[in-house]
């Protein structure tokens, strides 16, 4: 036993369970923290601009690597409260960070002290768990609890504020018997495997579903067995896509609203059974109940007992761990593989992959300013196979998912269901702290880009390069396309007459912001394109910038105003505001070798 302040033992803690960095902005009521931080010197540090971006930064970090749990650090008051977006984002994608607040000592809590808030009750509905830890002898327990919490069942993030004289109060305690908790999931049996498999050779269009679920599980490459020894299409939700690539003939596209392909929504809709694994039938992939499961039969796997029926009730729900279940599917598909006791899937799946090769959105536009779809063809075209691309939401992200390519887990990093503005750049750069090698392309709209721009300047102070792709329509795009239902226009452009921009800054002084000016005032550096002959040589200078200085570089993309993006009430409904592809040029660049030639 030794003795030392709660603070130094909740470092300790902190190594123990595996932190090597945290994201924060130090403040009075978490000095002593950041104190014990500085004495013991394993934990690294990022110091956000905004505490808000610190627990973006910690998101970004956790999804990055398996196992990687994010740490995010503030004071006490606003620090707490500008940090429940990115507790929001992360429990509502079930992705565990840890949070840690600063609190105002015990006796002057409820007594509105000067930034003492309530922050337990207000972060406990987007948390698993959220407590003020009121004595110092409990801090090790606490920590402790928190990382079993984050790990078990289905993940998420938990907060733990810590009162100032709580943090400096003297305790014994032996980090050196300190062992991690197992953390508990749950694991289907091989009796409900067997079911579920007899119900999907009793179909004749079967597909899976695979989630986000099978990625926080490390188990996209069990997925991928089991699809190829049943010969079962795959249907990536936006949070599992890259659990099987894009150019692999049993990937089917994704089906939804608005984050999906023609081809996706046409394979969903003529199917007659589907096996969900790690998913949460959220409303952007299913629309309309109703329309989603008419003719259909469904088995639902998921970690967390409360998901099963909770949108619809399943034929069959199976309470597992998607990777604990996958191994039982691999096992016992690959053993009736082996008997001649699994249906041959050829014909169904040769009719998903013509819709793959056939059912294609045009991109090949020539127009200038340039049109997003051509943005996407050219991003294709010159980002390699290992690409990381990290997005938000808007109009941006929606086409992105529509024409970019995945082809690994973890190469598609996006806030689901929460999808906060501003999120991009402080994810990017917690991608980056995470793996210092990843190719990492982050890509916002101009509003996105412009909620968290301070964040950038974090990218330049500790040296954390990234490209990131800023098409620039000077609107609220995805807020402007709504109001048409209201037909309307209204708050929604960004452009004003800038004074400072003009003939000298090569942009329109309509667009408004001049976002090169403000990138390189922040320390990094930046080229503009108009047209997409400029993409590709803007790309190749983009990435000799960062290898020179080691900060990120931002390619402005510069579109026309009003480019209305696929989407739709439902899935069988969705409005085609283009042409459909018409030539080559069109063709994806993931599937252009292995399906067209």
């Amino acid at each position: 036993m030794a003795k030392m302040t709660a603070a130094q033992a909740a470092v300790l803690v902190m190594e123990k369970e595996g932190v090597t960095q945290a994201f924060g902005v130090p403040g009075a009521a978490i000095n002593p923290l950041y104190s014990a931080l500085r004495k013991h010197g394993s934990i690294a540090h990022i110091l956000a601009r905004h505490v808000e971006g610190a627990s973006h930064m910690a998101e970004g970090y956790t999804r990055a690597i398996a196992g990687n749990i994010g740490v995010c650090i503030g004071t006490s008051g606003p620090a707490g409260t500008d940090m429940i977006t990115g507790l929001y984002s992360a429990w509502a994608d079930s992705i565990p960070i840890l949070c840690i607040t600063g609190q105002a000592p015990r006796a002057r809590l409820y007594k509105e002290d000067f930034q003492a808030v309530d922050i337990e009750s207000i972060s406990k509905p987007v948390t698993k768990w959220s407590v003020t830890v009121r004595e110092p002898g409990q801090v090790p327990q606490v920590f402790q609890q928190a990382f079993h919490l984050m790990r078990s069942g289905r993940p998420g993030p938990v907060l733990i504020d810590l009162p100032f004289d709580v943090q400096m109060a003297q305790i014994e305690f032996d980090i050196d018997t300190y062992q991690p908790l197992t953390p508990y999931k749950p694991a289907a049996t091989r009796a409900q495997i067997e079911k579920a498999i007899a119900m999907l050779n009793a179909a004749e269009r079967p597909l899976i579903v695979a989630g986000g679920g099978i990625i926080n599980a490390d188990a996209s490459d069990l997925l991928v067995r089991f699809a190829e020894a049943t010969g079962v299409p795959v249907i990536p939700t936006l949070m599992g896509w890259g659990t099987i690539p894009d150019d692999h003939p049993l990937m089917a596209g994704m089906c939804g609203l608005q984050t999906s392909h023609r081809y996706g929504n046409a394979t969903m809709l003529a199917s007659d059974f589907v096996l969900g694994i790690g998913n949460r039938w959220a409303n952007r992939h299913t629309g309309s109940v109703e329309v989603y499961t008419k003719g259909r039969t469904f088995v639902h796997v998921d970690i967390e007992p409360t998901q099963i029926g909770r949108v619809f009730t399943p034929d069959l729900g199976i309470v597992s761990d998607a990777k604990a279940a996958l191994e039982l599917f691999v096992e016992v598909a690959e053993a009736m593989k082996a008997k001649g006791q699994l249906p041959n899937r050829g014909t169904w799946a040769g009719e998903c992959l013509e819709r793959k090769k056939t059912m294609l959105r045009k991109t090949n536009f020539g127009d200038v300013p340039m049109k997003p779809q051509r943005v996407y063809q050219c991003m294709n075209r010159n980002f390699s196979r290992d690409t990381c691309y990290v997005s938000t939401i808007g109009l941006s992200q929606i086409a992105g998912a529509q024409f970019l390519h995945v082809y690994n887990p973890r190469n598609w990093i996006n806030c689901g269901q929460a999808g906060p503005l501003g999120w991009t750049i402080p994810a990017a750069l917690g991608v980056r702290a995470a793996d210092p090698t990843r190719k990492i392309v982050a890509l916002s709209g101009d509003y996105d880009f412009q909620f968290m721009i301070e964040e950038l300047a974090v990218g330049a102070q500790f040296k954390l390069p990234y490209i990131h792709i800023v098409v620039n329509n000077s609107y609220l795009g995805l807020i402007r396309q709504a109001q048409r239902g209201f037909e309307m226009d209204y708050c929604v452009q960004l452009g004003f007459e800038n004074i400072n921009a003009g003939v000298d800054s090569g942009v329109e002084r309509s667009y408004g912001v001049d976002h090169l000016k403000v990138i390189e005032g922040l320390g990094c550096k930046a080229i503009r394109v108009y047209k997409q002959e400029e993409m590709k040589p803007a790309i190749q200078r983009a990435e000799a910038l960062m290898a020179e200085f080691s900060v990120p570089v931002v390619i402005e993309v510069m579109l026309e105003r009003v480019t209305n993006i696929s989407m739709g009430t439902e899935i069988d409904a969705v409005n085609e505001f283009e042409p459909l592809a018409e030539s080559r040029e069109d063709a994806p660049t993931a599937v252009g070798v292995a399906m067209l030639d």
